[in-house]
């Protein structure tokens, strides 16, 4: 039977703090135990503080991040519901070890768990220590001297600041998505773009034009892409848009990554058609030479 070392937390945006508590795991972990993750499949925020944040990420995102960067070998996702928001701390481990096969804990100095949050961090230890476990609680981790937050990042994506952003994530802010039909106008313009719509429950980065990386299945091309409500042909709702550079396949029903790496220009209207397109071919040169580079 498999055991686990799981790090505990949320993990939105899987950052460069959460990646020291995934390398704390795997080093726990060794040869004879696996490295693991309990999560939760909704914001804690939400039932504690009756106030959702928008996220990072989907929970696939969340996952695959969390494979991807973090060597996880096992993703648990719990509900975050009543029954859990009033289990004793203790209980809480009890329950992991118990149904999930956990055999020690990571956790940063920082988390809270149980009921009225009377699980820490010292509580953590202590009941590793009296049972024999391994266990390590992670410091906040910094960038630029600042704390390492979702929060923090959160804040970046909104302003659009792709660059700092990925300096706090330790990787690009991805997205990915099922491509689906538009209006077409784009492909009438000669640059087609594979409309995604932004999931519900995201943080909704600043409207604009960013220079991104795509992934496909034949591998990665530069993207051209808008985020917004494309005010020149008087779009409705918010819409991710990327113009995939040097791709002519079909993509519709297909899942894509996008890779945010800089922030070109703010979205707004243009007097006519030709305009916006002269203004979308600007951005696609600097977009290859940005990706390129």
């Amino acid at each position: 039977m498999k055991q686990y070392i799981y790090a505990l937390g949320f993990f939105d945006g899987v950052h460069r703090g959460h990646a020291e508590l995934l390398r704390r795991c795997r080093e726990l972990a060794g040869a004879s135990l696996e490295p693991g993750v309990v999560t939760f499949g909704n914001h804690p925020d939400t039932l504690v503080l009756g106030v959702t944040p928008g996220l990072i990420n989907t929970p696939a995102d969340r996952e695959r991040l969390l494979r991807e960067i973090g060597g996880t070998q096992r993703v648990v996702e719990l509900p975050f519901d009543k029954q859990l928001c009033a289990m004793a701390w203790d209980a809480f481990l009890d329950m992991l070890r118990e149904t999930y096969d956990a055999a020690g804990f990571v956790c940063g100095e920082d988390f809270r768990f149980g009921a009225k949050g009377f699980g820490t961090a010292d509580t953590l230890a202590a009941y590793c220590r009296e049972r024999g476990l391994p266990w390590a609680v992670v410091p906040e981790q910094l960038c630029r001297g600042e704390r390492i937050s979702s929060t923090r990042i959160r804040e970046l994506l909104e302003t659009g600041d792709m660059e700092q952003a990925a300096e706090f994530l330790g990787h690009p802010h991805i997205l990915t998505g099922t491509v689906i039909r538009g209006r077409q106008l784009g492909r009438r313009l000669g640059i087609p773009t594979a409309n995604l719509a932004l999931p519900e429950g995201l943080v909704e980065p600043r409207h604009g034009v960013y220079a991104c990386r795509v992934w496909l299945e034949g591998g990665a091309c530069a993207a051209v892409t808008n985020i917004g409500t494309r005010p020149t042909v008087e779009g409705r709702g918010v819409t991710v848009e990327p113009w995939i550079l040097d791709y002519a396949g079909d993509l519709y029903g297909k899942e894509i990554r996008l890779e945010f790496l800089r922030f070109l220009r703010p979205e707004r209207k243009f007097p006519d058609l030709e305009a916006l397109k002269a203004e979308i071919l600007r951005n696609a040169a600097e977009t290859r030479e940005i990706v390129k580079n």
